[in-house]
């Protein structure tokens, strides 16, 4: 069997693949920091409109939001003030990429895994149930309950955002553990909202929404890739959502869950290479196209509408929600009547003091009952510095105050007044429970291992190129995955790209659950390495990733002419699986958490993994002078 050569079309293939495999990815990746940037615009926002609300011009405000404006297409007309088209139109539109992104987390993220959830999930249930407490037993009378719904959300990009800003210099894996605690929220609010704080219901428009709601779910069955049908179903939806007497945001909410995710094929992601390269050697407008047809196609229909909607959420619907929303004239007695309100006091008791109680206690419960454990470097001075962050409700607890007091403008102002408030001292409470936890109990930044448990062993590592090689790249691989084969075609051509001065070392990492084949050929490639033929089984093991049975496997053996009975005693050898172990076990302490993930020299490296932005790290490091073993900081 011939092996391919260094310049042949498959390495050239391989490379483009991995390199569009994470262009294709890296959109995802921007979530965090597009989530938590957008709180410096929102925080703009509201000094807007308070000082707007409490200006000589503040007439000019109330105004400007309750101006009606309409929509009409033939008969069919929608009439509103602009305040309503803010908190009913825009603001579904943000709890639909909620949506989009609940699904996504449960579907491929985060959330798939039971084990995963439980925490958070215990935390979440907390984070809700103790803050109604608390409000309802502060809140003054029965029309002040009305408002309880107010402290059971947490506004995700200010809470980001004040975690930037308070927080440990590295929270991953923190923020991770909070958006996941986030997710129940905004379900649990949405379904509040639509229960508890919407209208009347009509039936026959409800009936219509179920019924789009049904169609929108049976596109992906039907393989409709494009993303228009979806949008214009909940276009509708939204409108018979709102004509039923339903809160929009339901809608939004519901239209998102609806939209499914998966992840990229390996079909999908080879066919649009292949349109790609197409491109590449005939530039023509119709192949094109094509190309671009075929790149939207190998992703799903929600990742791509995350991609453009989430954006126009952070940077746009929020701020003009809290322009519209935090403007309360606090003139006139207002600020002291609401400073001395029991109301008040209620939000900013069960945001502030219950978040925290509730949030930690459920992580708390859970861990000691063995119900599941705290991710990777989060510790519990981290949990409790993150509940009381999850105190800043703003954005819902805003929405909320409007649905339930929507024609008392003093327990509004009052409630208005609570969310704010609550804000400010959930941001210092936070903060001041993150140095304590520091300074008191030592507690580390929550993130997870950024270096190597150990560094590269030329005795005991699969190494290609010169041993002492100034530049290293170590990458943890599965066999069995489709993206570490597109990988190796980065690596040879920064192989060509750097020469001596570049090492490529491999460590194993088979993934079991979801490649049952995987931890065979680990030990198949072991099993050659100790015939010194590591790398050419390295390469038959990734060109035929469909055929990695036993007998697959001793194929190859005799392909690459090896010594049979030593291969096939190796294969099956203890010492074998421990190598593949001891791989697998250094992933895990260095904070791999899937395959491939890459180190440059012994730093992990986070984002795209094409051949150009790696190289734009060892260059990096060889400027630096850092030599291939960095220390860690």
């Amino acid at each position: 069997m011939k092996l391919p050569g260094k310049k042949s079309e498959e390495s050239q293939s391989r490379s483009s693949r991995g390199e569009l495999a994470a262009q294709l990815a890296a959109p995802v990746r921007n979530f965090l920091a597009t989530e938590a940037g957008s709180s410096g615009l929102m925080l703009f926002a509201v000094t807007v409109a308070l000082f707007w609300a409490n200006s000589p011009w503040s007439e000019s405000y109330f105004s400007l939001w309750h101006t009606d404006a309409s929509v009409a297409v033939g008969n069919a007309r929608l009439s509103m003030d602009l305040a309503h088209w803010v908190n009913d139109g825009l603001m579904a539109l943000f709890f639909f990429v909620i949506g989009l992104e609940v699904r996504y987390e449960l579907s491929v993220g985060s959330l798939n895994d039971r084990r995963r959830i439980m925490i958070p999930g215990l935390a979440g249930i907390g984070g809700m149930l103790v803050p109604v407490a608390l409000y309802l037993l502060i809140a003054p009378g029965t029309q002040a309950a009305n408002g309880w719904g107010i402290v059971i959300g947490t506004d995700t990009a200010f809470m980001l955002g004040a975690l930037a800003v308070v927080g440990p210099r590295f929270v991953t894996q923190l923020r991770i553990f909070l958006l996941a605690i986030t997710v129940i929220d905004d379900i649990v609010a949405v379904t509040v909202i639509g229960v508890v704080y919407s209208g009347s219901i009509h039936i026959p428009e409800l009936v219509a929404a179920l019924v789009l709601g049904a169609i929108l779910s049976s596109l992906s069955r039907f393989d409709v890739w494009w993303a228009v049908p979806y949008v214009l179903i909940v276009l509708v939806m939204w409108w018979a959502t709102l004509q039923a007497g339903l809160h929009a945001s339901i809608a939004g909410m519901l239209g998102g869950l609806l939209i499914p995710a998966r992840e990229p094929s390996r079909e999908g992601v080879a066919q649009a290479v292949r349109l790609f390269r197409a491109f590449r050697q005939s530039p023509r407008a119709d192949v094109g196209k094509t190309a671009r047809k075929g790149l939207q196609k190998a992703v799903s229909v929600n990742e791509r509408l995350q991609m453009y909607l989430h954006p126009w959420s952070s940077y746009v619907v929020v701020p003009v929600f809290a322009l519209a929303n935090a403007g309360v004239d606090l003139r006139d007695g207002v600020l002291t009547d609401a400073l001395g309100s029991a109301l008040t006091w209620a939000v900013v008791v069960g945001l502030v003091g219950g978040k925290l109680i509730g949030i930690s206690g459920g992580a708390r419960i859970g861990t000691r009952f063995g119900l599941g454990r705290l991710p990777g470097g989060v510790g519990e001075g981290h949990v409790l510095g993150g509940a009381a962050l999850s105190g800043i409700g703003f954005t819902v607890s805003l929405l909320i105050a409007g649905l339930a007091f929507e024609d008392d403008a003093e327990l509004l102002a009052q409630a208005t007044v609570g969310v704010l408030l609550a804000a400010l001292i959930a941001t210092l409470a936070g903060w001041l429970v993150f140095r304590l936890s520091t300074v008191m109990g030592g507690q580390t930044d929550a993130d997870l291992p950024r270096y190597l448990d150990r560094l590269v062993d030329p005795d005991t590592d699969h190494i290609l190129g010169p041993v002492d090689a100034p530049l290293t790249l170590v990458e943890y691989g599965d066999f069995e995955c489709p993206f570490c084969a597109r990988a190796t075609g980065v690596t040879r051509e920064l192989r060509n790209r750097f020469g001596d001065r570049f090492r490529y070392v491999f460590r194993h990492l088979p993934l079991p659950d979801v490649h049952p084949h995987a931890e065979l050929a680990a030990r198949a490639a072991v099993a050659a390495d100790a015939q010194g033929h590591f790398w050419d089984m390295h390469d038959l093991l990734y060109k035929h990733q469909d055929e990695l049975e036993y007998e697959d496997t001793v194929v190859y053996a005799i392909d690459l002419g090896l010594d049979m009975e030593r291969f096939l005693k190796d294969l099956e050898s203890d010492w074998a699986a421990e190598r593949v172990r001891r791989d697998a076990a250094s992933a895990e302490a260095s904070g791999v958490q899937g395959a491939p993930t890459f180190f440059i020299g012994n730093r992990r490296h986070t984002g795209p993994y094409d051949a150009e932005s790696l190289a734009r790290e060892l260059e990096q490091l060889a400027s630096e002078g850092s030599g291939a073993t960095p220390t860690d900081p």
